[in-house]
């Protein structure tokens, strides 16, 4: 592991207590040798501050399902739905037609239908069962009430139960050609469009949500689909981390800003840990010091 002018990773403050206690002279040596740097690094211009499966019934493209998603031991109700979605938005392939089974949650507990129908606030899945990500989605249960909102969360093609292939997925190359952001982005497309028709809410105004992976999926959304939704929330959205757009260490590069704004010689202590950490896990017997220090995983 390299010397970095960053922290490497945001460190527990338990761990971090260990290891402050468990290698003391090493740290205060390597302290007292190293000069601190009083300039801190510039912060990057592009990061600113800125279920049940069991129909009930089925109609045309839809079908329904009672499910419920759990935040924090407090029930929130769904009804889970499945649109039969395109496989390729984009091409005239054999396969392009085929249509599969494609799962979103709707909770209209806070929904305005008078005079006219409230906003539908929806979360563009990202990669995994869509039920995980309505138990961490606070934000939109909190401020629906107030914009009288229906609350939408449409899974991710070939997650949870929306495999266009079922187990065979994953299987090839050419089943996996289709799982892209592209194809998921025209799935959210048609799916809210289609819902809204659905729904007599064709004017109902669509905001989108999403975090990481799910927060570029609603930022690119915005900008690919303007007609679709007025707005978008995108929470920790690493939409400009790729190469030559935004250095890779600047989350590092912001957290050890936090630290040298407090105490430059707090910063030179703890990136001192790392020399230390390399040094003793050189061996074998140094890495079993670690394990027991920490009580690393086997």
């Amino acid at each position: 592991m390299a010397a970095s002018s960053s922290l490497p990773a945001a460190v527990p403050a338990l761990l971090l207590a260990l290891l402050l206690a468990a290698f003391a002279p090493e740290l205060a040596a390597a302290a007292s040798s190293r000069r601190p740097t009083h300039q801190p690094p510039p912060f990057p211009a592009g990061l600113a501050p800125l279920h049940q499966r069991r129909a009930a019934s089925s109609s045309g493209r839809y079908a329904a399902s009672a499910a419920a998603a759990t935040d924090n031991g407090t029930a929130k109700p769904f009804t889970a739905h499945y649109f039969q979605q395109e496989l390729d938005h984009f091409t005239f392939t054999p396969n392009a037609s085929r249509l599969f089974s494609h799962k979103y949650l709707l909770n209209d507990t806070f929904w305005r239908r008078k005079p006219a129908a409230g906003p539908l606030f929806v979360y563009t899945g990202n990669e995994g069962d869509i039920e995980w990500f309505t138990t961490n989605t606070g934000f939109m249960f909190d401020i629906a009430p107030e914009f009288g909102a229906l609350l939408v969360f449409i899974e991710h093609r070939f997650y949870g139960e929306s495999k266009p292939f079922g187990n065979d997925s994953y299987k090839s190359a050419d089943t996996l050609g289709y799982l892209t952001s592209t194809q998921a982005l025209a799935d959210f497309a048609v799916l809210i469009t289609s819902l809204k028709q659905n729904l007599s809410a064709v004017d109902a105004p669509v905001v989108v949500f999403g975090g990481s992976y799910g927060g570029m999926l609603a930022s690119w959304f915005r900008l690919k689909y303007p007609h679709v939704a007025m707005g978008a929330l995108a929470s920790s959205a690493p939409i400009l981390q790729f190469d030559d757009i935004t250095p890779w260490s600047s989350f590092y590069d912001a957290v050890s800003q936090d630290f040298k704004s407090e105490s430059l010689n707090c910063f030179s202590v703890i990136k001192a840990v790392w020399d230390v950490l390399d040094y003793r896990g050189s061996n074998d017997s140094g890495l079993l010091e670690l394990s027991k220090t920490f009580r690393a995983c086997k």
